[in-house]
Order: C-alpha cells, then sequence, then structure tokens
C-alpha cells in the first residue's frame, strides 16, 4: 500500500491526505478493495486512451462512503437536496449516489466526472462516460472479485468496455430477479440501453 500515490487529487488535499482519510473511514477489507478497483480502473484507462491517473483516483474513491451509518444517510438524503424517493432504498444505492455528498464534504473533490462516476458506479445509466464504464467495470471485475462469470466478464471488459458494460448489467439484473430485490429504477433502464449489441 505504500506506493499508492496520486499525482493530481483534484483537491487542496494532498495524496497521503486522501489515502489516510479514506483508511479511516473504512476497515481494511474494504480499503483494499477499493486500492485493488483503483489499480483496474488505470488498466482499463489504459486500455481506452483516458486519463490513467484520473481513473486510478475515481477508483479509489468509488466506496469511500460504503461505511457510513445508515442514520447518517438518512439526514443527508432529506437535508442536502437528494431525491426524497431514495429513503425507500439502501446503503447498496447510498453509496454511489449520495456518496458523493461525503467525498466532496470530507475530500474536497469536487471535480465533476469523479463524482458523476462515484454516482453511477453501483447503478449504471443510459448515458455514461468513459470514466464512468472504466469505475463501474473496475468494481466488478478487479482481482479480488470471485463469483461465477468472473473471468468472463474480465475477458469482455479487457477486450471493449462498452461490451463490459452490458455484461455487468444483465448479470446484476439476473442476480437481483434471482433474489426477488427490488431493481434501481436507473440500473433496468441503463440495462435496456447497453444490452443491444453489448451482451
Amino acid at each position: 500500500m505504500t506506493d499508492l500515490f496520486f499525482a493530481k487529487t483534484y483537491s487542496p488535499l494532498s495524496s497521503s491526505a486522501i489515502i489516510a482519510k479514506e483508511k479511516a473511514n473504512m476497515d481494511e477489507t474494504r480499503f483494499n478493495h477499493c486500492v485493488r478497483v483503483s489499480e483496474t480502473a488505470q488498466k482499463l484507462a489504459r486500455l481506452n486512451n483516458y486519463d490513467e491517473q484520473k481513473a486510478a483516483l475515481a477508483g479509489f474513491v468509488h466506496d469511500y462512503a460504503k461505511q457510513v451509518p445508515v442514520a447518517e444517510y438518512k439526514q443527508v438524503i432529506k437535508t442536502q437536496g437528494f431525491a426524497q424517493d431514495l429513503l425507500n432504498w439502501n446503503r447498496a444505492i447510498w453509496h454511489g449516489i449520495v456518496g458523493t455528498y461525503f467525498i466532496k464534504r470530507d475530500l474536497q473533490i469536487t471535480d465533476p466526472e469523479i463524482l458523476t462516476a462515484v454516482d453511477r458506479h453501483t447503478t449504471g445509466d443510459t448515458k455514461m462516460t468513459t470514466l464512468d464504464k472504466i469505475v463501474f467495470m473496475a468494481d466488478f471485475i478487479e482481482p479480488g472479485r470471485d463469483f461465477p462469470g468472473v473471468e468472463e466478464a474480465r475477458k469482455i471488459t479487457f477486450a471493449n468496455l462498452d461490451a463490459g458494460v452490458g455484461y455487468q448489467l444483465a448479470h446484476s439484473l439476473s442476480y437481483l430477479a434471482t433474489k426477488r430485490e427490488k431493481i434501481y429504477p436507473r440500473t433496468f433502464e441503463a440495462y435496456n440501453v447497453w444490452s443491444i449489441d453489448n451482451n
């Protein structure tokens, strides 16, 4: 972990300060996941002619708010201008969409592209930037992931980022449907766009 460094932080805070704050905000397992997502995002950026350092930072902070207490999330949703329908969901959705609030507040990162990628990393969206897709897929295929189909997901994603997005959305919808869990509307809408020609 000692070689983790971000040349540009998109924040008044230094690289070491951002790393320290993130480490203090989560357990070791989650922190190590964020490091692996950062590294995978950098690889995907290289393959897709995107800024590797920006992708690495976005991948690193994507789960910054994953372990924020539920009560704190609810308070932020009620008071900080978020859609009140979010109260009907849970941390799985909140840590992306509402997580941007905590990243701005604590890490002082205000770059719109990074924040949008964090916002969309759990749900996808009908329109996604290259960075959105990189973080979305890096989170899904980082080396610590182990689920049926992950090797196929890696192969597809490293060959074609858009096809990877379609694969993940199809996989996620199938999983949620099997578990009879609610599907966030944005995910279903994204599937209808990205599954076409990409799965």
